[in-house]
């Protein structure tokens, strides 16, 4: 009888032994895994590189710059729309369409947009306009010369009033500020001839509706 309790005792012991180094082998283990394990990050908001320069006071990116560069140009004009149904240019019932700077029409008049041009707010609306001038040809010698308002829409130019100027009396120079357009052009006295132009005229010109009207002018002497 003691011969087998001797085994069995033995045998008790063992597995005690076993199952007392798992547990403990067992506890160090998670022990270490939880000790070593670093803890997770928050999830982050995705960074817009434009926003963080523009607070941090450096230089916006390339795709910012655009969203802000729409400001209306002279050379917006080019592909520009002179007249409208309602407000007509030189009495035609439709309106003219530029295409990089010229109007062709089927009998051979062309309008051209000239050199002299200004860019500023025109209606105090704090966006850009433009004021131009289109000298229309219908084959001879005669060039009438109109200016035009565009109001700035988006850095594109949307058609807004007309003045006519008259037959060939080239604008030299235009701007626009404080709500007028300031229109330097070479005109004629009474009793020139349409060829001799002999005063460097000075107009302003403001907004009234659909028109520019010129609310004071000074001459000067002119020699070509």
């Amino acid at each position: 009888m003691r011969r087998k309790l001797v085994p069995v005792v033995a045998l008790a012991m063992v597995c005690l032994l076993a199952a007392s180094a798992c547990g403990s082998g067992g506890s160090a283990r998670k022990r270490s895994r939880s000790t070593d394990r670093a803890p997770a990050a928050a999830p982050g908001k995705k960074k817009d590189p434009d926003v963080d320069a523009t607070l941090s006071g450096a230089t916006p990116g390339p795709t910012a710059s655009r969203r802000r560069d729409v400001r209306l140009s002279c050379d917006d004009l080019e592909d520009a729309q002179v007249g409208s149904r309602t407000v007509r240019y030189r009495g035609r019932p439709e309106p003219v369409t530029l295409d990089d700077g010229t109007w062709r029409g089927r009998d051979g008049t062309t309008v051209t947009l000239h050199r002299a041009c200004g860019v500023g707010d025109l209606d105090g609306d704090g966006v850009a306009d433009a004021v131009g001038a289109v000298a229309l040809n219908s084959g001879g010698s005669g060039a009438f010369f109109t200016l035009v308002a565009w109001r700035g829409s988006g850095g594109e130019p949307v058609f807004r009033a007309l003045a006519d100027l008259g037959d060939r009396t080239p604008p030299e120079r235009i701007s626009v500020a404080g709500r007028k357009a300031t229109v330097v052009w070479l005109t004629r006295s009474a009793g020139r001839s349409l060829a001799e132009l002999d005063v460097r005229r000075t107009s302003v010109y403001q907004l009234s509706g659909a028109k520019l009207v010129e609310v004071s002018h000074t001459d000067q002497p002119y020699a070509p």
